[in-house]
């Protein structure tokens, strides 16, 4: 078999942009995409809240400040070209009391550090021209930020793609990626396939693989479960966009907030809890060996003793719904555990290293005509076809 010129591992929205970036450098180039599911954006791409990310949060100079502020409007200018709709609907990130104004503060240094367009400062009295039904004692205003559903924008990239010869195969698992001489070997479910070049944008996956192909173990893929629930269609007027709280800067999550989506819906959450299974969408779901690497990693350990009262937290949130409305009511009071039903899950892939921390910025390895993406948590989606120029540069440098 003649080898393929890159082989990209993962058919969720990393792996298609970044097929997509190496095609536009190299448009003769044989490009391969495999997906483990029997369809694309199957995993984080296609459960997640769909916000196209300003760059808020991120520490200015990290990967995540830089891709994100350079993938947001790429990502904004994709959707226009290629038809996939979206809605600028803008964020409100809420203090609810003078304690959490520092941190507020410091998020107004980090938007306007990272060039976040339009980001303005409101009193407790401005809240409601922008949320009519929320309060707080002072925001910050983000117009840049969006919606979108983002296994669209999967789609339509794998169209795009396909059109300009790059061949996708689902249901192709892949278990290893070695370099034998000139000649990178992509072991998978269907036999071993050569090429010159390979991408590993595995998501849930990624440690896996990388471990499997000679990269190091550490960090170890943590798989968090995030509930959301949903307000019943009487109830969707009042949220008007996203509303964010202040976050715990020790943590990389954000938060339950309260977001609209794409479709209509407006969502509440998500919570954070320890996944038993890398796909366990429905809380049904358990996978022995998912729980078992979970609980032999040393890091896991380690983030629980330091974080144990945010877990019992959580876990309160996920037992009773009540006190996961209350906790969204602080922004919105006049919320009902009424208004309120079941919503969707997701499972966010968090690396963790041996000593317990959680990486929080993009993470990669590189070995010799090989780049395996080891940590694309949120803003990834946002960012993608920023981190796939990125991508192609290092596999170039490989």
């Amino acid at each position: 078999m003649k080898p393929w010129d890159v082989v990209a591992v993962g058919g969720g929205i990393l792996g298609l942009a970044t097929a997509r970036e190496l095609l536009l450098r190299s448009p003769d180039a044989r490009v391969l995409v495999l997906e483990r599911e029997p369809e694309i954006a199957a995993h984080q791409t296609g459960h997640n809240s769909g916000v196209i990310h300003a760059g808020i949060y991120y520490k200015p100079g990290s990967l995540k400040a830089k891709l994100c502020t350079e993938g947001r409007e790429a990502l904004y200018a994709y959707c226009d070209a290629h038809g996939v709709p979206y809605e600028r609907c803008g964020k409100l990130i809420i203090a609810l009391n003078q304690a959490e104004l520092p941190a507020l503060n410091e998020l107004e240094h980090r938007g306007r550090e990272n060039g976040v367009p339009g980001l303005r400062r409101l009193s407790a009295a401005e809240i409601p021209e922008i949320e009519p039904h929320a309060t707080g004692v002072a925001a910050l205003h983000s117009p840049s930020t969006g919606i979108v559903d983002f296994a669209a924008v999967a789609r339509a990239m794998a169209a795009e793609i396909q059109s300009l010869g790059v061949t996708i195969q689902t249901g192709v698992a892949v278990r290893s990626i070695t370099c034998h001489g000139a000649t990178t070997i992509v072991s998978t479910s269907e036999g071993d396939i050569p090429t010159s070049r390979a991408v590993a944008c595995a998501g849930l996956w990624s440690d896996r693989l990388a471990q499997a192909s000679g990269d190091d173990e550490n960090p170890r893929i943590i798989p968090f479960r995030g509930g959301y629930a949903k307000l019943k269609p009487e109830a969707r007027h009042l949220v008007k966009s996203l509303i964010y709280p202040v976050p715990d800067p020790s943590l990389p999550f954000l938060g339950v907030h309260l977001t609209k989506t794409i479709s209509g819906d407006v969502w509440l959450g998500p919570t954070a809890l320890l996944a038993p299974s890398r796909s366990a969408y429905s809380l049904k779901e358990f996978n022995r060996f998912d729980i078992g690497e979970t609980l032999r990693w040393p890091g896991t350990w380690k983030m629980a003793r330091r974080f144990w009262r945010t877990g019992l937290t959580e876990m309160h949130f996920a037992a009773r719904r009540s006190a996961f409305v209350e906790a969204c009511a602080a922004y919105v009071p006049s919320l009902k555990p009424s208004d309120v039903e079941p919503g969707p899950a997701g499972i966010r892939a968090q690396a963790v290293d041996r000593s317990g921390a959680l990486l929080d910025d993009f993470a990669f390895g590189t070995a010799p005509g090989v780049v395996h993406v080891r940590n694309a948590p949120s803003p990834a989606a946002t960012s993608s076809l920023a981190i796939a120029k990125l991508i192609a540069d290092r596999l170039a440098a490989s």
